[in-house]
């Protein structure tokens, strides 16, 4: 059975937390937005995903530096200040009593007063959501591994749809993941319009080849923040890494694969294509997960709260 890296352990609390719309606390069975919501309606809002270690939010200036500049980019006002955000995003963790979970805040431009796209149909302000739910990773998932396959959905040129926003428009991610599940696989591999490698249909992609990191250019992914702080792991640590243009040869080539991405972390990919590149985790993922998790203990330990 296929899986993917967003698989986690199932939690009967989940069934009862309260989510965030707008600032009031909600049942889930209860949480709700207009069906002229701009996120339901097109897509339009950008959104974070967020882990929360020991009641701190790791990397969060990070994610909150990106969904300030993602919503400046579409001119959309988020309408609430970076701390007033903090202190709703701990505000509904506290309210959960949740020392560790996993949050989505998701940012729609708001109601417009009729379905079309133009935003200056608008009538409200922006649609404000937080959903934290108690969830960790599958440690199979984190151990073993995923399986990937290259799918026929390109990353699409920035002209286009610029790969860089982290928006709620994803369907082009939705039909890779569609396309990879139906062939067997976990997740999707997705090239570039020139036909290298560029990134999964839900995490980052790296590969390892005689002791060196490579990743793509990243002109066709997401500013990733899980793969940023990798990049900076290499760097810090002494092992080699290269943001480059490869092909799938040099995947199936490879010594070893992962991804990565917030919930999960470093995750190794054993299966390419029906190539398989290692039997779960290979010494280099297994190096990575752990200075990985240094990583965040750092981060957390020096976070402060509103």
């Amino acid at each position: 059975m296929a899986h993917g890296t967003h698989d986690f352990v199932p939690d009967p609390r989940n069934d009862a937390i309260l989510i965030n719309v707008n600032g009031a606390l909600v049942p889930r069975a209860e949480a709700s937005v207009s069906v002229f919501d701009s996120g339901f309606m097109l897509g339009d809002g950008v959104w974070e995903g967020i882990r929360v270690h020991r009641g701190r939010m790791a990397f969060l200036d990070q994610h909150l530096d990106r969904l300030w500049e993602c919503a400046k980019a579409i001119a959309m006002d988020i309408g609430i200040s970076r701390k007033a955000l903090e202190r709703r995003l701990y505000d509904t963790i506290d309210a959960n009593r949740m020392d560790a979970c996993h949050i989505r805040l998701m940012v729609t431009r708001g109601i417009r007063s009729t379905p079309y796209q133009d935003p200056r149909v608008v009538v409200s302000p922006a649609t404000i959501v937080i959903i934290a739910e108690h969830k960790d990773p599958l440690p199979a998932t984190v151990e073993k591994g995923l399986s990937l396959f290259t799918v026929h959905v390109r990353r699409g040129d920035p002209a286009v749809q610029d790969p860089k926003l982290n928006s709620h428009s994803k369907l082009n991610c939705i039909t890779a993941c569609i396309q990879a599940a139906q062939a067997g696989a976990d997740e999707g591999l997705m090239l570039d319009p020139h036909g290298f490698v560029a990134t999964c249909n839900s995490t980052h992609f790296f590969i390892v080849r005689k002791g060196e990191v490579w990743t793509s250019t990243g002109d066709y992914c997401l500013g990733g923040i899980t793969r940023g702080n990798v990049i900076r792991i290499c760097r810090d640590n002494g092992i080699a890494v290269h943001e480059r243009n490869f092909s799938l040869t040099d995947v199936y080539g490879a010594d070893e694969a992962f991804v990565t991405g917030t919930f999960a972390g470093v995750v190794p990919a054993h299966t390419i294509d029906g190539r398989t590149l290692t039997d779960g985790r290979g010494p280099m993922v297994e190096r990575l997960q752990r200075l990985y998790r240094a990583l965040i203990e750092a981060d957390i330990a020096a976070r402060g709260r509103p």
